[in-house]
């Protein structure tokens, strides 16, 4: 594929994540409440409504500056993803490989989005649903808004027996991360990284040895 075709190809795909992304999460934030519960497909497939401050699934690193460094820090990843596809572009880089970047560049950018501006144009979500754009101002400063979360699979869950050690008597439940599309592109981008790495790089490298190996002789 050629250097517009791919340009194309991520700008095309970066779009579309984003756009899916920030409809799902406007959706959620001006009809549900912080905490509200909608199954989609039984008890394991639901829709539920969380807000954090922090990375993908929940992990945070508190107080005001912690929110300000984190989103300086997504801020800074998601212009050196972007960089580094472009250069890849250039230097003719395969295009699956292009792809697995570009989709963890949509879900940086696409939480990216959150964590700057939502602070600005939406309301609290506690106690009674959000307003986009409201009149009295949002919730947050520039750099400080929160990351809307909604998928949770928890597709099974159980008590562990009195007799386990360390965890006797604790609840289980497998899967248990509340994520987001922008999470999703960012997950698969990774696995996809190191499909390609693992698999298809070392097969590629193998090939140009092969091949030097019969010019050298």
């Amino acid at each position: 594929m050629d250097k517009k075709k791919q340009t194309r190809l991520v700008i095309i795909l970066v779009a579309a994540i984003l756009v899916v992304d920030q409809i799902v999460k406007i959706l959620v934030k001006t009809n549900m409440q912080i905490g509200e519960d909608i199954p989609l497909i039984g008890n394991w497939c639901r829709l539920h409504f969380i807000e954090n401050a922090g990375f993908a699934f929940g992990t945070q690193f508190g107080g005001t500056v912690g929110k300000i460094v984190l989103t300086s820090i997504r801020l800074v990843a998601s212009a050196a993803i972007a960089w580094f596809i472009a250069h890849m572009i250039k230097t003719k880089t395969r295009t699956s490989l292009i792809v697995a970047f570009a989709l963890v560049l949509a879900g940086a950018v696409g939480n990216l989005i959150d964590s700057l501006f939502y602070g600005l144009i939406f309301n609290e979500s506690y106690y009674s649903v959000a307003t986009l754009f409201p009149a009295e101002g949002g919730y947050a400063p520039l750099f400080q808004g929160k990351v809307v979360d909604m998928f949770y699979f928890p597709l099974f869950e159980f008590d562990w027996p009195s007799w386990v050690p360390f965890v006797g008597g604790e609840h289980f439940e497998f899967f248990s991360a509340i994520f987001n599309v922008a999470d999703s592109a960012v997950t698969i981008g990774v696995i996809w990284l190191m499909v390609e790495y693992f698999f298809f790089e070392s097969k590629h490298s193998k090939s140009e040895k092969t091949v030097e190996d019969g010019l050298e002789k």
